[in-house]
Protein backbone atom coordinates (compact mmCIF):
# COMPACT_ATOMS: atom_id res chain seq x y z
CA UNK A 1 0.00 0.00 0.00
CA UNK A 2 1.10 3.56 -0.57
CA UNK A 3 2.23 6.18 1.91
CA UNK A 4 0.00 8.83 0.37
CA UNK A 5 -2.48 10.93 2.25
CA UNK A 6 -6.16 10.05 2.35
CA UNK A 7 -8.97 12.51 3.06
CA UNK A 8 -12.21 11.10 4.39
CA UNK A 9 -14.73 13.73 3.29
CA UNK A 10 -18.44 14.47 3.39
CA UNK A 11 -21.08 16.42 5.23
CA UNK A 12 -21.21 16.64 9.00
CA UNK A 13 -22.37 13.44 10.65
CA UNK A 14 -21.44 11.09 7.79
CA UNK A 15 -18.83 9.21 9.84
CA UNK A 16 -15.56 10.83 8.74
CA UNK A 17 -13.86 10.56 12.13
CA UNK A 18 -15.03 7.01 12.80
CA UNK A 19 -13.94 5.69 9.40
CA UNK A 20 -10.76 7.79 9.42
CA UNK A 21 -9.65 6.47 12.80
CA UNK A 22 -10.37 2.88 11.79
CA UNK A 23 -8.52 3.24 8.50
CA UNK A 24 -5.50 4.93 10.11
CA UNK A 25 -5.32 2.12 12.67
CA UNK A 26 -5.29 -0.55 9.95
CA UNK A 27 -2.70 1.36 7.90
CA UNK A 28 -0.57 2.17 10.95
CA UNK A 29 -0.50 5.83 10.04
CA UNK A 30 -1.47 9.10 11.68
CA UNK A 31 -5.09 10.17 11.96
CA UNK A 32 -5.73 13.91 11.67
CA UNK A 33 -9.02 15.27 13.02
CA UNK A 34 -9.71 18.24 10.76
CA UNK A 35 -12.14 19.76 13.25
CA UNK A 36 -9.29 20.26 15.73
CA UNK A 37 -7.70 22.73 13.30
CA UNK A 38 -10.70 25.10 13.30
CA UNK A 39 -9.92 28.40 15.03
CA UNK A 40 -12.12 29.32 18.01
CA UNK A 41 -14.01 31.85 15.87
CA UNK A 42 -15.15 29.13 13.45
CA UNK A 43 -16.24 26.85 16.27
CA UNK A 44 -18.18 29.70 17.88
CA UNK A 45 -19.98 30.44 14.60
CA UNK A 46 -20.93 26.82 14.01
CA UNK A 47 -21.93 26.30 17.64
CA UNK A 48 -24.30 29.26 17.27
CA UNK A 49 -25.83 27.68 14.14
CA UNK A 50 -24.08 29.97 11.63
CA UNK A 51 -22.66 28.20 8.58
CA UNK A 52 -19.07 28.97 7.64
CA UNK A 53 -18.36 30.71 4.35
CA UNK A 54 -15.28 30.36 2.15
CA UNK A 55 -13.39 33.12 3.98
CA UNK A 56 -13.88 31.32 7.31
CA UNK A 57 -12.61 28.08 5.85
CA UNK A 58 -9.54 29.46 4.02
CA UNK A 59 -7.08 29.54 6.94
CA UNK A 60 -8.39 26.21 8.21
CA UNK A 61 -7.84 24.56 4.83
CA UNK A 62 -4.36 26.08 4.53
CA UNK A 63 -3.44 24.66 7.96
CA UNK A 64 -4.70 21.24 6.92
CA UNK A 65 -2.80 21.45 3.63
CA UNK A 66 0.41 22.23 5.53
CA UNK A 67 -0.17 19.20 7.74
CA UNK A 68 -0.78 17.02 4.67
CA UNK A 69 2.41 18.29 3.04
CA UNK A 70 4.36 17.32 6.15
CA UNK A 71 2.67 13.90 6.21
CA UNK A 72 3.45 13.32 2.55
CA UNK A 73 7.14 13.64 3.34
CA UNK A 74 6.68 10.89 5.96
CA UNK A 75 4.39 7.91 6.12
CA UNK A 76 1.21 9.64 4.98
CA UNK A 77 -1.91 10.22 7.03
CA UNK A 78 -5.68 9.92 7.11
CA UNK A 79 -7.49 13.24 7.46
CA UNK A 80 -11.14 13.66 8.41
CA UNK A 81 -12.23 16.87 6.68
CA UNK A 82 -15.52 17.90 5.09
CA UNK A 83 -13.78 19.11 1.88
CA UNK A 84 -17.24 19.92 0.57
CA UNK A 85 -16.27 22.00 -2.46
CA UNK A 86 -13.85 21.24 -5.26
CA UNK A 87 -11.90 24.43 -4.53
CA UNK A 88 -11.40 23.19 -0.95
CA UNK A 89 -10.13 19.86 -2.27
CA UNK A 90 -7.86 21.75 -4.67
CA UNK A 91 -6.18 23.46 -1.69
CA UNK A 92 -5.60 20.07 -0.08
CA UNK A 93 -4.52 18.49 -3.38
CA UNK A 94 -1.89 21.20 -3.84
CA UNK A 95 -0.18 19.78 -0.74
CA UNK A 96 -0.25 16.25 -2.15
CA UNK A 97 -1.13 15.73 -5.82
CA UNK A 98 -1.55 11.97 -5.20
CA UNK A 99 -4.10 12.39 -2.41
CA UNK A 100 -7.10 10.06 -2.35
CA UNK A 101 -10.46 11.52 -1.40
CA UNK A 102 -13.02 9.13 0.06
CA UNK A 103 -16.48 10.68 -0.11
CA UNK A 104 -18.83 9.23 2.50
CA UNK A 105 -22.07 9.91 0.66
CA UNK A 106 -25.57 9.71 2.02
CA UNK A 107 -28.91 11.41 2.00
CA UNK A 108 -30.11 13.96 4.54
CA UNK A 109 -32.52 11.27 5.77
CA UNK A 110 -29.60 8.91 6.45
CA UNK A 111 -27.37 11.47 8.12
CA UNK A 112 -29.77 13.65 10.15
CA UNK A 113 -30.45 10.93 12.77
CA UNK A 114 -26.70 10.46 13.23
CA UNK A 115 -26.22 14.15 13.90
CA UNK A 116 -29.09 14.22 16.36
CA UNK A 117 -27.44 11.40 18.34
CA UNK A 118 -24.14 13.26 18.72
CA UNK A 119 -23.77 15.07 22.01
CA UNK A 120 -20.10 16.06 22.16
CA UNK A 121 -19.78 17.95 18.87
CA UNK A 122 -20.05 21.68 18.20
CA UNK A 123 -21.85 21.27 14.86
CA UNK A 124 -25.63 21.40 15.41
CA UNK A 125 -27.92 19.33 13.22
CA UNK A 126 -29.53 22.61 12.10
CA UNK A 127 -26.48 23.15 9.84
CA UNK A 128 -26.90 19.90 7.91
CA UNK A 129 -28.94 21.57 5.15
CA UNK A 130 -26.17 24.13 4.60
CA UNK A 131 -23.64 21.29 4.37
CA UNK A 132 -25.66 19.61 1.63
CA UNK A 133 -26.13 22.97 -0.13
CA UNK A 134 -22.33 23.44 -0.24
CA UNK A 135 -21.51 19.85 -1.21
CA UNK A 136 -19.91 19.38 -4.62
CA UNK A 137 -19.32 15.64 -4.93
CA UNK A 138 -15.92 14.74 -6.39
CA UNK A 139 -15.81 14.88 -10.17
CA UNK A 140 -14.59 12.08 -12.43
CA UNK A 141 -11.20 13.77 -12.83
CA UNK A 142 -10.54 13.79 -9.07
CA UNK A 143 -8.82 10.84 -7.42
CA UNK A 144 -11.83 9.84 -5.37
CA UNK A 145 -13.82 6.89 -4.12
CA UNK A 146 -17.47 7.36 -3.17
CA UNK A 147 -18.94 5.03 -0.57
CA UNK A 148 -22.52 5.06 0.73
CA UNK A 149 -22.77 5.67 4.47
CA UNK A 150 -25.43 2.97 4.65
CA UNK A 151 -22.70 0.34 4.44
CA UNK A 152 -21.25 -1.06 7.66
CA UNK A 153 -18.11 0.77 8.85
CA UNK A 154 -16.05 -2.40 8.37
CA UNK A 155 -17.24 -2.71 4.77
CA UNK A 156 -16.43 0.95 4.09
CA UNK A 157 -12.94 0.52 5.52
CA UNK A 158 -12.40 -2.61 3.44
CA UNK A 159 -13.52 -0.84 0.23
CA UNK A 160 -10.95 1.87 0.90
CA UNK A 161 -8.24 -0.71 1.55
CA UNK A 162 -9.19 -2.49 -1.69
CA UNK A 163 -8.87 0.78 -3.59
CA UNK A 164 -5.46 1.43 -2.03
CA UNK A 165 -4.30 -2.06 -2.99
CA UNK A 166 -5.41 -1.53 -6.57
CA UNK A 167 -3.74 1.87 -6.68
CA UNK A 168 -0.41 0.57 -5.36
CA UNK A 169 -0.29 -2.22 -7.98
CA UNK A 170 -0.70 0.37 -10.75
CA UNK A 171 2.17 2.58 -9.58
Amino acid sequence: MTANNIVIMGVAGCGKSHIGQALAAVLGTAFIEGDSFHPPENIALMSAGTPLDDSHRQGWLEALAARLAASRAGSGSVLACSALKRRYRDILRAADPDILFVHLAGSPEQIAPRMQQRSAHFMPSSLLASQFADLEPPAADENALTVNVGEAPEAITQRILDRLSLRSTRQ
